[in-house]
């Protein structure tokens, strides 16, 4: 049986909070996403209203649609990994490229429960966010082998943390 990430109470007034500053401030966003496979732009969705400041999602599972999707270079990926500070912060960049956004975030990690190593352990998150024409800002989280719904959930909190901190 595989983990489901809940979107609780708690996530929804996160992501509720933060639409509504972006609203305040006239911005709009766009997500890059690849180990959260869209829960970033779920969460902002399931607030009533979201279409006004939530432009756009991006779920880019595979390196191919990275490349197809976001405009991340193959050799970028073959040279870091999908996994890594260049990688997420292309992605950032390549959804603000490919949309109308005004703010951006990726999200590329390992949740487990396999594909670790020692170099990149389970729970290793790459998250980029950026606003168009500024410097993309990058975080690395190591949340550790909490399981693969943890992961995912604690990743969806620091992205729209992240997306928070542009604001």
């Amino acid at each position: 049986m595989s983990e489901r990430v809940e979107i609780d109470a708690a996530l929804l007034a996160q992501a509720a909070a933060l639409l509504e500053a972006a609203r305040v401030c006239g911005e709009t966003v766009a997500t890059a996403e690849s180990c959260t496979g869209g829960l970033v732009a779920a969460t902002l969705t399931a607030i009533p209203g979201s279409s006004d400041v939530f432009e756009r999602g991006f779920v880019t599972y595979s390196n191919s649609a990275k490349s197809e999707m976001l405009g991340v270079p193959v050799w970028l990926i073959e040279r870091h990994g999908a996994v890594s500070e260049d990688v997420a912060r292309a992605m950032a960049g390549g959804a603000l490229t490919h949309s109308r956004a005004s703010l951006a975030v990726s999200v590329t990690g390992i949740a487990g429960p396999d594909g670790g190593s020692e170099e990149k352990p389970i729970g290793l998150v790459h998250f980029a966010a950026g606003r168009r024409d500024e410097p993309i800002r990058h975080e690395r989280v190591l949340f550790g082998d909490l399981g693969r719904a943890e992961i995912r959930r604690r990743s969806v909190e620091q992205a729209l943390l992240l997306l928070l901190s542009l604001l």
